[in-house]
């Protein structure tokens, strides 16, 4: 044939838009084009593809070649193109003949190509293969998706997907051809959570806060924690994820393809990420962006935990770019040709000294802040921001015999609970409880008359907005699902204030 249509993907954000690689040979002039809003990557395909057809032992086609990416206002990057332009050639040329449609029915069209070609003609690892899978899998069922060793491996996970690895052009030629068949790939096992992670019981003391941090854990709530120096703030953050439930297969699935977007080599583990930024980073590096959006610090932190340390040290643009995220659970990335959406379900955890020198409130050692320094560092957190954030602690300076204090409960004993908890949770409204709509709160977190009057009381004296009212009945609602109560009593409302005095105060 002189025309060959081939299928592939490509990468916009976590979706995989589908392309059409349509090959064309006419007699004229050698001339090779490619055209379809190719970048600079796609347009050097040309020399790869060359190179890699002859050192595949078939023959360049002395003709005037036109390789078209559809549609051609999808811009398209890097060099997943190489494989399917380098088939397309082949059967163009009629190097290669198409005898799929002997094989149980299946066709050309049946099948998605992507792929780099090195010189050789080998067939490299590319970028982002979960996302190609999860795209795949989702839009075109009974696909076929025929990628490199390197990557076949990781989108074999995709439940339902048939994954073929290539090694070599040639290999694809000749399973195209019907002469010898790929290889179906395996999946990469999955990687335990337990073994190296931080075990709550190594936090002595602080029982307030391994307090919170239960309840923060159970019902999904974000958290503050303020005190000072060497409190255990940012030991306690690095333990939540410990607590957490263990990712369900579509949730690491979405969890490691997102961090594949970014460049990291693809990881399937069923612990649930934790991201810790420096408080130097900047907006595109936290919420996404650039030229073609990547996913920032809080989508790799989907499903897990987000911990910002030093929070008032944070750019203040920077912070109010997580106000829309913690309501909604994605992050929309708006550009002038486009429009990507990336989920943001992630659990914020943060911690802050309570002055600029960071001994306020300390027993034994004195602030040497003026009012002025405090409330301009404190300024730093707006308002809106800090109605966001459901549970707020002040730890105070730890014991001065500390390290003769026993050890506390292990993670794996608090986890039980925790696991407990969250099976209320999803067999009543299918989510935590840090997700209630306020919809779900009118129906899910009904008050008594003893339980308004508290929190009527508390409204009042601390002129608390609407949201901080959704929050305390949130956390409140975590709080009974911890005692196994179905009401929410007085003594849920009391204990959920109280974990907002030290802001509101």
């Amino acid at each position: 044939m002189s025309l060959a249509v081939l299928a592939s993907r490509a990468l916009c954000g976590l979706q995989a838009l589908p392309v059409r690689v349509e090959v064309h040979m006419a007699p004229g002039l050698p001339a090779f084009h490619v055209v379809g809003l190719p970048d600079a990557g796609v347009r050097e395909s040309r020399e790869r593809v060359r190179s890699a057809i002859l050192s595949s032992g078939f023959e360049f086609p002395a003709g005037r070649l036109t390789v078209n990416l559809a549609p051609a206002d999808l811009p398209k990057e890097s060099g997943r193109f190489d494989l399917p332009i380098a088939l397309g050639i082949l059967l163009a040329s009629g190097q290669v003949a198409e005898a799929l449609a002997n094989e149980a029915g299946r066709q050309l069209h049946d099948y998605v190509f992507a792929g780099e070609l090195s010189l050789t003609g080998a067939v490299t690892s590319v970028a982002a293969p979960l996302a190609i899978a999860l795209a795949v899998a989702r839009s075109h069922p009974g696909a076929i998706l025929v990628l490199p060793a390197g990557s076949a491996d990781h989108a074999a996970l995709v439940p339902g997907l048939t994954v073929l690895s290539a090694g070599s052009l040639l290999d694809v030629a000749l399973h195209v051809s019907g002469v010898r068949a790929l290889l179906p790939a395996q999946p990469s096992p999955l990687c335990p959570g337990e073994g190296s992670e931080p075990c709550l019981s190594e936090v002595r003391g602080q029982a307030l806060a391994r307090r919170v941090l239960e309840i923060a854990a159970a019902g999904g709530h974000s958290l503050l924690m303020s005190g000072p120096p060497g409190t255990g703030k940012s030991m306690l953050a690095h333990r939540l994820p410990g607590l957490l439930p263990r990712l369900e297969p579509g949730q690491a699935l979405e969890a490691s393809a997102l961090a594949s977007l970014n460049g990291q080599p693809p990881m399937f583990t069923d612990r649930p990420p934790f991201r810790s930024p420096h408080h130097s980073a900047s907006v595109p590096a936290l919420v996404g962006g650039g030229a073609y959006p990547r996913p920032g610090e809080i989508s790799l932190a989907h499903q897990g935990v987000l911990f910002l340390d030093e929070l008032p040290e944070f750019q203040r643009r920077v912070l109010e770019s997580l106000r829309e995220p913690l309501e909604t659970g994605c992050v929309t990335i708006a550009r002038a040709s486009r429009t990507l959406t990336f989920p943001a379900n992630f659990q914020l955890v943060a911690a802050m000294n309570p002055c600029p020198c960071g001994w306020l409130g300390h027993k034994k050692k004195s602030c040497r802040c003026t009012p002025d320094r405090i409330e301009a560092y404190r300024s730093r957190l707006s308002g809106p921001l800090l109605d966001r954030v459901d549970l707020q602690i002040s730890l105070p300076g730890a014991e001065a015999n500390w390290i003769d204090l026993p050890e506390g409960e292990d993670s794996s004993t608090v986890r039980l609970r925790v696991l407990q908890c969250r099976t209320r949770q999803q067999q009543r409204q299918c989510d935590t409880n840090a997700r209630l709509s306020v919809a779900e709160i009118g129906i899910h977190c009904r008050l008594d008359d003893e339980s308004t009057a508290l929190l009527a009381r508390a409204m009042q004296r601390w002129n608390w907005s609407a949201r901080v009212v959704h929050r305390i009945l949130r956390v409140s609602r975590t709080l009974a699902d911890m005692s196994g109560a179905d009401q929410i009593g007085a003594t849920h409302i009391a204990e959920a204030v109280q974990y907002r005095l030290p802001w509101d105060g």
